[in-house]
């Protein structure tokens, strides 16, 4: 009996193993470590996002007023997240994420005594939010180029995948915590507490190792590395595919501009919080049952599948007449976004060199800001000429018909194989 069960035993662990959330990364001091700074961080930054909507629409009770702000974020978004980029290929990553942090924290707390002190001031809450995104953006590229140097190739998958779920549970956790503490204690104190768990996130980042940059050139000036990146990029048909994959899934298929359009005509007022949350959602769960993506060799096929996945969520979701078939959609999109962004942040890690991984990573993560921002703007002017159900109806079949171009047009994308991923 015992002997039947052994192997019964051993089958059920193997099967858990594919499809559980892989954890072996945490086995990783270092890793434990950064995993926590990213985490406190992400849930700080969802709630200074919600803070500033707040304030700002209570201080002009405009919509627009609020949207603008996002244009403060964005702008010192992609410039200091090139420069970032470029700084992390240039000095010690670790030291450059410290001090940002610890810039983005002030920041913090700048924000809280112009809110204590009752300023009033749009332009001000403005400006404080276009320093603390440019700080953010200094530290994002060295934090992600940071993981190869942490996390041996083979765990590489997991590790993205553990940080893109972090990302999504973030995304949900931040504004429930913020709404908790506005309507419990006020709006300024939101602001303290972001502060407070970037302290906890500096100190778990302070238990890192140093780690300077693999030089093999001499470096010059930032602005001439940022150059330097692009013209690298050019040279790397495989990475610049995963950028336009990307661009192309969130120009065409992100959705959010029109959920406040659902909201009052289709799904009810209710439902829009739902709505915000339901592609974080779908990629928490998809995180927790996501072991067999440590496990893929063919990236190419898994990314470009993911994305057609995602446009046809898109094109489901511009019929759903419910609010239960809307959030399924909305999930499967999700999951289907977290594969294709742990698969391209892995592709990313294990082809850039160490020397050149700092601003590739500013690249990626000015295409992750901006593609969205782009796709609000694209959904937003389709929606008011044509209705929010062909805007996003299109915007999915876009998708698709583009991803079959790249499967055939780019075979050598299509192909692409992560051979580390079948180590154990």
């Amino acid at each position: 009996m015992s002997n039947d069960a052994t192997p019964q035993r051993r089958t059920a662990r193997h099967v858990v193993s594919r499809v559980a959330m892989d954890v072996r990364p945490f086995k990783i001091r270092d890793f434990r470590r950064l995993f926590y700074g990213n985490a406190l961080t992400m849930i700080g930054a969802q709630m200074t996002i919600v803070a500033v909507g707040v304030q700002v629409y209570s201080l002009t009770k405009s919509s627009a007023m609020v949207g603008y702000t996002s244009l403060f974020a964005l702008v010192p978004l992609i410039i200091f997240g090139l420069i970032g980029g470029a700084l992390a290929d240039s000095v010690d990553r670790r030291k450059l994420v410290v001090v940002s942090t610890v810039l983005t924290a002030a920041t913090s707390v700048l924000l809280y005594l112009q809110s204590m002190a009752g300023l009033g001031s749009v332009l001000v809450i403005w400006l404080l939010v276009a320093v603390q995104s440019a700080t953010a953006a200094i530290y994002r590229p060295s934090r992600a180029a940071m993981l190869p140097k942490i996390v041996p190739a083979h765990l590489i998958p997991a590790a993205n995948t553990i940080s893109s779920s972090t990302m999504s549970l973030g995304m949900i956790l931040g504004p429930l915590i913020a709404g908790v503490i506005i309507a419990q204690a006020g709006l300024d104190w939101t602001y303290l507490v972001e502060a407070v768990l970037l302290v906890g996130a500096l100190f778990s980042l302070l238990g890192l190792p140093s780690m300077p940059v693999e030089r093999t050139t001499q470096r010059r000036n930032p602005f001439r590395d940022v150059w330097d990146g692009f013209v690298y990029l050019r040279t790397q048909p495989l990475l610049t595919m995963q950028f336009v994959v990307d661009l192309i899934a969130m120009i065409f298929g992100w959705p959010l501009a029109v959920f406040p359009a659902l909201a009052d005509g289709r799904f009810g007022e209710g439902a829009i919080g739902w709505l915000y949350a339901g592609t974080s959602i779908g990629a928490v769960l998809a995180g927790l049952l996501s072991g067999w993506i440590s496990h893929l060799q063919r990236h190419g096929v898994a990314i470009i599948v993911s994305v057609v996945i995602w446009g046809s969520a898109i094109i489901v979701f511009a019929f759903a007449d419910n609010l239960v078939l809307g959030l399924a959609c909305l999930a499967f999109a999700g999951a289907a976004d977290l594969v294709s962004a742990s698969l391209r942040m892995t592709m990313l890690q294990v082809l850039v060199p160490d020397e050149l991984r700092g601003r590739m990573q500013g690249t990626f993560m000015v295409v992750v800001a901006g593609g969205p921002r782009l796709g609000d703007v694209r959904l937003g002017v389709t929606a008011a000429a044509l209705g929010p159900t062909v805007a996003l109806w299109s915007g999915g079949v876009v998708i698709v018909v583009a991803m079959v171009l790249c499967a055939v047009l780019m075979r050598s994308f299509w192909t692409y194989r992560h051979v580390s991923a079948v180590a154990s």
